[in-house]
């Protein structure tokens, strides 16, 4: 148990904390008369009159996420709706143990491999870049980066697996649904090892209640892994005045050294 979490410190030791350019007014942004950002103003809305979700955004850790303060990142069982579980089948319910045990020792961001969806956006800063038929997001963390396309194409018929797989989205009034499909059964859901496979569906639903805050509701569809569909909330808060700076995992070594 002491190996294992000596080697999730040095894994966390390995990658930088995140870090932004800090305190360049940010354009646009609705100020309080001392000057400061207003989070509860108005949502900004694009020309066709959208909601805008375009920004950087912060995940709010829960109560019980704080309670568990692991240097591990965070466990979506802290996000999940109280009294609910996570309907596993056999083969998701043995990797995840399997992993759990360990502390989440041999996960892919170990090996400078990519964090996936949702965990890339629970354990770092992001960026939303809203577009007329494109939407962006860039992660901070390893400068990764994902393309929803909102131009009306489907999916395409052969799917290629990837890390973060392939994302169409739509507007459902003012929540944008995003659509993610064709995966990799390479990263895990989250730091603990929630796993899913190369049949996993997302669905992200993205709502924002005013200037500083989105609500974002994530369905996760996998019949490999679990027996039916369970999603989780993420609150999310804004960063104003601020933006990401490079964020490289540099061939990382630590990891070998640490006792067996």
């Amino acid at each position: 148990m002491k190996t294992a979490a000596l080697i999730v410190f040095l894994c966390a030791m390995a990658v930088s904390g995140a870090a932004q350019w800090l305190n360049y007014p940010t354009p646009g942004t609705p100020r309080t008369k001392d000057g400061k950002p207003n989070l509860t103003a108005s949502a900004p809305r694009t020309a066709d009159g959208k909601p805008d979700l375009s920004g950087i955004w912060h995940l709010v850790p829960t109560k019980k996420s704080l309670a568990r303060h692991s240097d591990v990142g965070p466990n979506l069982l802290d996000f999940i709706p109280d009294g609910a579980d996570i309907p596993f089948l056999p083969e998701g319910a043995t990797l995840y143990q399997q992993r759990s045990e360990k502390l989440g020792a041999g996960r892919p961001s170990e090996h400078c491999l990519p964090h996936g969806i949702p965990d890339a956006m629970s354990i770092s800063d992001f960026k939303l870049v809203q577009n007329p038929g494109l939407t962006l997001i860039l992660y901070e963390e390893f400068n990764h980066y994902r393309q929803i396309f909102t131009d009306g194409r489907p999916f395409p018929k052969d799917l290629e697996p990837a890390w973060f797989g392939s994302s169409v989205g739509k507007w459902d009034g003012d929540t944008f649904v995003v659509e993610t499909r064709g995966f990799n059964d390479k990263s895990w859901l989250d730091d603990y090892g929630h796993p899913h496979s190369d049949a996993l569906m997302a669905t992200e639903r993205f709502q924002r209640r005013d200037f500083g805050h989105m609500d974002l509701q994530i369905i996760i569809d996998d019949r490999k892994m679990y027996a039916k569909p369970w999603s989780f909330s993420f609150n999310l808060e804004l960063l104003p005045d601020t933006d990401l700076i490079e964020s490289i995992c540099d061939n990382e070594k630590d990891v070998q050294h640490a006792p067996k």
